[in-house]
């Protein structure tokens, strides 16, 4: 994996066609702050399509894509995927109905900011780049979890892309077609993983290399309850065990009981003291800030999170179907 400078001049006069796939399920509250961000690209909007696939949603995703495709200055094909409950098998419907050179993975609940494709684009004027991943980074959270995911910068590139096995995440994704064309889509049935799935299966065909884009930006937003927080861990841990089936990538280490015991005895006669030391030292701040309480809640939000990443790889078990890889 490589950051390369482009050539400014270069850059300017390439301007592929780009096909950007959008998965949706029950996106309604998300779709007009989406759609605002698309229309804001500068990339220029005559080399651009969007194909927002819904997911048999329940509510009116599929009506306000068609209401904005018909109303929109930009291409939007809206599309739908109800054969399979899958945001990986959405993504194939979107590819397979593409036209662009390149294509572009982003979610409904992402926000692009304005040079997100120029950004993510560029890279790929040398011909050596089949993968590009742009940079994630958080909206402005409000609530504890969401600060304190933003602290650990949860959702970064910056953490598949330093694995044993480098990968780029869905959320801010751009693929040469031909990659696709050789190594296949998306595994339609796989319900997570598959961004390191198809990011490693395109490099394994040895055509090119992935960069990463870190101007390239959208925006995410973090979880905000111990529910959603638990599940995003948990899908986490399932993940891991799902490449580990099939690329058989090391399972990560459990968290023991005894482990998780001394941590919290640590948190409480010497992290929580350290703690309060400082913030008392910063009067101004008051012990009562929210950023103090990140501090403060930082060693057991992180041992809920990965005890819900141990329960979740120690009961995940693969479909035998989420081996299919489509192809178009």
């Amino acid at each position: 994996m490589n950051h390369q400078p482009v050539d400014a001049t270069t850059a300017t006069n390439f301007l592929p066609m780009v096909s950007v796939v959008v998965p949706i399920y029950n996106g309604e509250a998300d779709l007009p702050e989406l759609i605002n961000c698309l229309l804001s690209q500068t990339y220029p909007k005559d080399r651009i399509e969007y194909l927002l696939v819904d997911n048999n949603s329940s509510d009116r995703t599929l009506t306000i894509l068609k209401t904005s495709a018909e109303n929109c200055p930009i291409t939007i094909h809206p599309l739908s995927e109800n054969q399979i409950q899958s945001s990986y098998a959405a993504r194939n419907t979107g590819i397979r109905a593409a036209v662009g050179e390149i294509i572009v993975f982003t979610d409904a609940d992402c926000r692009p900011q304005p040079q997100w494709l120029d950004a993510l684009i560029q890279p790929f004027v040398n011909s050596k780049v089949v993968i590009v991943a742009g940079e994630i980074l958080a909206l402005p959270g409000i609530t504890l979890l969401e600060q304190h995911a933003d602290r650990q910068e949860t959702l970064s590139q910056k953490h598949t892309l330093a694995h044993s096995r480098p990968y780029g995440q869905t959320a801010n994704l751009a693929v040469r077609r031909i990659a696709l064309e050789k190594a296949g889509l998306f595994r339609p049935y796989l319900t997570t993983g598959g961004d390191a799935d198809i990011c490693w299966r395109i490099l394994g065909e040895n055509i090119g290399r992935l960069e990463f884009a870190p101007n390239a930006i959208v925006q995410h937003r973090h979880r905000a309850t111990l529910q959603e927080l638990q599940s995003q861990w948990q899908r986490y841990g399932r993940s891991n065990k799902y490449l580990h089936e099939l690329h058989g990538v090391d399972l990560m280490r459990e968290i023991t009981p005894k482990e998780c015991g001394y941590r919290l005895v640590r948190w409480l006669l010497k992290e929580i003291p350290r703690d309060i030391k400082k913030a008392l030292a910063q009067p101004a701040a008051g012990i009562a800030s929210k950023a103090t309480l990140v501090d403060l809640l930082n060693t057991p939000i992180g041992l809920f999170t990965a005890r819900a990443r141990t329960a979740g790889q120690r009961n995940a078990k693969l479909p035998e179907n989420a081996k299919i890889i489509d192809r178009l």
